[in-house]
């Protein structure tokens, strides 16, 4: 589908997904719902891209939820408009939260994904962000769970995702008093990993997808983000050995994981070869198509 209000882009095995409304902050629309979504199952099916990288265009990352219709931004019945197309509801007939279908469709990809966050993030502007495995800002980046200052709940799955990133304590911190804070105390919180000077941040962000495509087989860490993911509802460590366990004797005998033993041992660069497409053990937990 073509995009109107996001840039996709490969280069090298990377991926880049850029949010590009500059003139609204790329602040979040069903559109840019529908175009992420599609975005990502695009990267899923390309067996050339290992790695994506997303940022957003000009002075933010993304503001949140467009507010273009005031008071009735989040009323389904008096902004229709807002909500067409989304046709989605859960099994009680409620209509679908559209930063949480983004939130699970990322959950859901096999490529890991790097937030590189160059501006504000507020709203849906930063829960979308949280199933990404890695989170990267510049100084000068904002963020803010602002959803109590609007009379409104978290979203995209962001009252699961967060508290696991962060802690409880941080995350009601942040949600309650819904405040905007800087990049160092979202540094000091857990929210990203490491914080940049603005034209230090992507370079970091496409040197971190570098090394991913570079050096690893597609199908193991393919299957390590999944086992990541859904090890943090497993019971029990039990049940975390089970799955390892599997899936260790699923790929031990597979050609990458020779390669990667005689390329150490041969002191050489590995060339791994297998591809998710094809070579994706049938153990691997699996989620709902969002």
């Amino acid at each position: 589908m073509p995009y109107g209000e996001i840039e996709y882009e490969v280069r090298d095995a990377i991926a880049t997904i850029t949010l590009h409304r500059p003139d609204r902050m790329n602040a979040f629309t069903y559109t840019m719902c529908a175009e992420l979504i599609d975005a990502f199952d695009r990267i899923d099916a390309d067996d050339d891209v290992r790695a994506v990288v997303v940022t957003g265009a000009g002075r933010a990352f993304c503001a949140g939820a467009d507010l273009g219709h005031g008071g009735a931004t989040f009323d389904r019945e008096k902004s229709p408009d807002r909500y067409q197309g989304d046709t989605d509801v859960l099994e009680d007939g409620t209509p679908r939260d559209g930063g949480g279908k983004v939130a699970l469709r990322i959950a859901r990809c096999l490529k890991p994904v790097i937030a590189a966050f160059n501006g504000a993030a507020v709203g849906v502007g930063v829960t979308l962000t949280l199933p990404m495995d890695v989170r990267l800002a510049s100084d000068k980046a904002r963020f803010g769970f602002v959803f109590a200052r609007r009379g409104i709940v978290t979203e995209a799955a962001s009252s699961w995702f967060l508290p696991r990133l962060v802690g409880i304590a941080q995350a009601m911190e942040w949600a309650a008093t819904g405040r905007v804070f800087d990049a160092g105390e979202a540094l000091a919180g857990g929210l990203v990993s490491r914080v940049y000077p603005p034209d230090e941040l992507l370079p970091a962000a496409y040197a971190l997808a570098r090394e991913i495509a570079d050096n690893t087989s597609a199908v193991s860490v393919a299957v390590i983000r999944r086992l990541m993911w859904s090890g943090l509802s497993a019971p029990s460590p039990w049940d975390a050995h089970g799955a390892d366990s599997r899936l260790m004797a699923a790929l031990g005998g597979a050609p990458d994981a020779a390669e990667g033993v005689t390329s150490f041992l041969e002191k050489r660069p590995a060339r791994f070869v297998m591809r998710i497409s094809e070579d994706l053990p049938a153990e691997v937990p699996d989620w709902p198509v969002p």
